[in-house]
């Protein structure tokens, strides 16, 4: 089995635009997003865990309880969110967004070579995959 903690580097983009056209970002911040590589470091102490994602244009670091509600706050809304160890593979954050109710989510699936991060939302119809080689 894989194992979750590790530095995860982005490589491509599956319906990245299309969703988040659906979800309401603007043409800029979202041309911005798909063109970011992130680098997506996991690190887990006991029940505690941080994900960290750095690019060019921004460091976004959550440090969190598993199993229990966090806040995340994002350049336009914060975010109730919970995830939790599904298997030795998946991690699922499950979230809402304070300011409109809507739900959205992220799964995450965990192989020997890489992190598939798979995102949801009320909105949209088809989810956006963001794909992360393992390089620790």
């Amino acid at each position: 089995m894989p194992s979750i903690p590790g530095k995860y580097q982005h490589y491509k983009n599956e319906n990245f635009d299309d969703y988040f056209i659906a979800v309401g970002v603007p043409y800029i911040p979202r041309k911005m997003m798909a063109m970011s590589s992130p680098l997506m470091e996991i690190t887990l102490d006991g029940d505690m865990m941080t994900i960290k994602s750095s690019s060019l244009m921004r460091t976004l670091e959550n440090t969190f309880k598993l199993g229990e509600e966090y806040e995340e706050r994002m350049p336009n809304a914060t975010i109730k969110s919970t995830t939790t160890i599904q298997n030795e593979s998946e991690m699922v954050t499950n979230s809402v967004i304070n300011e409109t109710g809507d739900k959205c989510g992220r799964h995450y699936f965990f192989t020997d070579e890489e992190c598939i991060v798979t995102l949801t939302h009320d909105k949209a119809k088809t989810p956006a995959k963001r794909y992360f080689r393992r390089v620790e």
